[in-house]
């Protein structure tokens, strides 16, 4: 974005050390619960089709109520959605743990705790996102580098950490990590229910829930700027999912790693994701956010070129590193955009409906890698998924310049300030609706 000379002054407010401290326990919990929830599974069955099925179970909240989830995070107090989400998801990894001690566990319950646990993470992560901007004042530069703290975070804890962590735990018995996520959930509830009340936008608030879903998601694919945004983390993950369906198998026949060296492989491409979140705010002051957003696409399609000609496994952890770090800095810079320009009552829906995108196209990636091996050879999922990124980048790199953000930041900047209100909802009926006392301030 716009180098502002107050980047090297200007601090997060207070509340924001505690939103971060929630969110970096809650991620430590969830790389404990991604790491076990697998081998759990694996105690009850060994039918690959109902292991299949707890793990679908865990991405149909956002393919079923992605836009609908965003719709109501922007009726309902965001702070409260977070801290009572983690609550019911302490309270439903306790009887987890529970049915656990008790050898209790069976597939179909897997599957709902599954189901539910992402529930309630779209719920947060929708809420968590647009409460932020209004904690921090909608100001650019102290939202990307809290995203980048928040995102290195998360990938330090939930990547590098908490996987460890799970297996660890589980070798003590299948509740003890089920418990130990549960807690963290708990503490994180706790520490998010002290943070400081910001006013709730209440823009739309009588239209019905499907029109409000309706207009977050017309906002995405009528903006530009906005549908390059979502289309790169949509496109990606068709990309990147064809590569994660054959890299273990990818690893051991051709690079001839192990599994204890596969490990490592993955960890080399969570620590290039902290790089990548450590530096994106000084490359998007440096190059401005639209070419920054190009470049960081770019480096993801090129080192998956290069994963995929990686004569040995050195090379291919270093392609790793380099894509996570392209990566890290997209998950920075993008979201740190939208939440600037996206007016405040809408930012939910709009943050969820590029989410639900993104999820919808996982699948798809998933075949194609599949089907691109079983047909051709294992490098050719990772050539395709490199062609795919750097056509997608291609085709973006005029939606997302920096042309179109600084219009947008200027844009932004002018509706939010004194005596404009909020622009309307794209498919808000025309009668006029009196304002609320808090919506002019709400930015």
């Amino acid at each position: 974005m716009t180098p502002d000379p107050t980047d090297d002054v200007t601090k997060p407010p207070t509340g924001f050390g505690r939103l971060w401290t929630a969110q970096t326990v809650s991620s430590l919990g969830d790389g404990v619960t991604h790491a076990a929830l697998p081998l759990i599974a694996l105690t009850t069955t060994r039918d690959p089709m109902a292991l299949a099925v707890v793990t679908a179970a865990g991405t149909l909240p956002w393919l079923l109520f992605g836009v609908l989830g965003g719709a109501l995070v922007d009726r309902w107090d965001r702070r409260r959605t977070m801290w009572v989400t983690d609550t019911a998801r302490a309270v439903l990894l306790a009887v987890l743990a529970a049915a656990a001690a008790l050898d209790m566990l069976s597939v179909p319950l897997l599957s709902a705790a599954a189901f539910l646990l992402a529930l309630g993470g779209l719920f947060f992560d929708t809420a968590a996102t647009a409460y932020l901007p209004d904690l921090l004042g909608r100001d650019p530069a102290l939202l990307e580098r809290a995203n980048s703290r928040l995102r290195g975070a998360q990938t330090a804890a939930s990547g590098l950490a908490g996987p460890p962590a799970g297996s660890a735990l589980l070798a003590l018995g299948r509740a003890v990590p089920l418990l130990a996520d549960a807690v963290s959930f708990a503490f994180s509830a706790l520490l998010v229910r002290s943070l400081p009340v910001v006013p709730r936008p209440t823009a739309g608030a009588r239209e019905s829930l499907l029109r409000q879903a309706r207009a977050g998601a017309a906002h995405v694919f009528h903006d530009r700027l906005l549908l390059g945004l979502a289309l790169r983390p949509a496109v990606g993950n068709v990309a990147f999912l064809a590569v994660e369906t054959v890299l273990a198998l990818f690893a051991h026949e051709r690079l001839g790693i192990e599994t204890s060296g596969f490990g490592l492989l993955l960890a080399a491409e969570a620590a290039g994701g902290l790089l990548g979140a450590g530096i994106a705010s000084r490359l998007g002051r440096l190059l401005g956010t639209g070419t920054a957003l190009t470049c960081t696409a770019t480096v993801e399609g090129l080192a998956i070129l290069g994963l995929a000609a990686a004569p040995n496994p050195y090379a291919a952890g270093l392609a790793l590193a380099v894509c996570g770090s392209g990566m890290g800095a997209t998950m920075v810079l993008g979201p740190s955009l939208r939440q600037v320009i996206v007016p405040a009552h809408l930012i939910g829906r709009v943050a969820s409906t590029s989410r639900m995108l993104a999820m919808c196209a996982a699948p798809f990636g998933a075949f194609l890698g599949g089907w691109l091996a079983t047909t051709y050879d294992l490098r050719t999922p990772l050539y395709a998924a490199a062609g795919l990124l750097l056509a997608m980048t291609a085709v973006t790199a005029t939606m997302t310049s920096n042309r179109r953000v600084e219009t947008a930041l200027r844009n932004a900047a002018s509706n939010s300030g004194p005596g404009h209100p909020e622009p309307e909802d794209p498919l808000r009926e025309s009668a006029p609706e009196p304002q609320h006392p808090t919506e002019a301030t709400a930015h």
